[in-house]
């Protein structure tokens, strides 16, 4: 009788040894991915699943998404840390504060950027010829950006000499979007007003208080709540200003940014690399090279501003 058992034991290992080959050859990769709820979250994701599914990556057969968000920063390393939990293969993070707390929750999982500003700054990469670490993807420029808004107001109201910044207190990407801010502002005699954010609650006291001084803009720092911003800009009659176009679809005034599509591609290029084999740490990170200036020509009749034409043909798209 034993040995008929140890026949009967082996027979049914033979017949299950492949399946159980089969099922650790088509295990589905899961991509976590760590977003900061703001301005363009949603667009962001599309983007980025359209991307995955360009490259060949169709969600539920080849592919699984777990997606975390929220939008008080404070919150992002626990949701990072419950990532990790769940052994994801690889974190997608979107903005700064999104990567940086995926950075702390773990040093073994691959993390793609798809755009976190000034990464070598903020410390989340060694350099971005030789990231090094567990860290690659898309850097942003969104600093010089910021700087490059200032610029930008000044050419769409010429009598402003004014422009107030609205920082993001809990996000590291605040000192380089500060600094690229005045830095515009002293290049071009504007005077610059910045005012740090550490909560929602802060937004609204914050628009009332420039009512005082009546800037020309406020650029609106995108890790912030922007369609709160927007909505209060609208209200008190301030141009509000990103470099996210997702706050000018919100109700926001104008945007200069990267192209976020393409940039989304090129993240979700890393990510393909990476469950192909490759590391982190041998992906150079990238910078955008395509950007697109976005008005909303709706919000202008809103606030009572007429931008001039020279200044709509510049812009990539017309919000009507």
């Amino acid at each position: 009788m034993c040995r008929i058992g140890l026949a009967v034991a082996l027979a049914l290992s033979l017949i299950l040894a492949p399946l159980g080959a089969e099922a650790q050859q088509t295990k589905v990769p899961t991509i976590g991915v760590l977003v900061v709820e703001s301005s363009g979250s949603e667009r962001f994701r599309r983007l980025f699943r359209e991307s995955m599914r360009e490259l060949g990556y169709v969600e539920g057969q080849n592919v699984r998404f777990e997606f975390r968000s929220d939008q008080q920063v404070s919150r992002l390393p626990d949701l990072a840390a419950e990532l990790v939990r769940r052994k994801v293969e690889i974190i997608v993070t979107w903005f700064t504060p999104a990567a940086r707390a995926a950075k702390q929750a773990t040093p073994d999982i691959p993390i793609v950027m798809a755009l976190a500003g000034n990464p070598v700054e903020t410390g989340l990469v060694s350099s971005l010829s030789r990231p090094g670490g567990n860290v690659t993807g898309m850097a942003g420029v969104g600093a010089e950006l910021a700087g490059k808004c200032v610029e930008l107001i000044r050419e769409m109201v010429p009598s402003g000499h004014r422009v107030a910044a609205l920082a993001n207190a809990s996000d590291p990407f605040s000192k380089p979007f500060l600094e690229q801010i005045r830095l515009a502002g002293a290049a071009s005699g504007t005077t610059i007003q910045p005012i740090m954010i550490h909560g929602t609650e802060e937004l609204e006291p914050a628009f009332s208080a420039m009512e005082k001084e009546r800037p020309a803009a406020v650029v609106v720092q995108p890790s912030l709540p922007t369609k709160r911003a927007a909505e209060l800009a609208v209200r008190h009659r301030i141009p509000a200003v990103s470099i996210v176009r997702g706050m000018v679809d919100e109700g926001g005034l104008m945007s200069y940014g990267v192209d976020e599509a393409d940039a989304y591609r090129r993240a979700a290029v890393f990510v393909d690399k990476i469950l192909k084999g490759a590391k982190p740490a041998d992906l150079p990170v990238e910078q955008p090279t395509k950007f697109e200036l976005v008005i909303n020509l709706k919000t202008a009749k809103a606030l009572g501003l007429t931008i001039p034409q020279t200044f709509l043909q510049r812009a990539d798209q017309v919000i009507q």
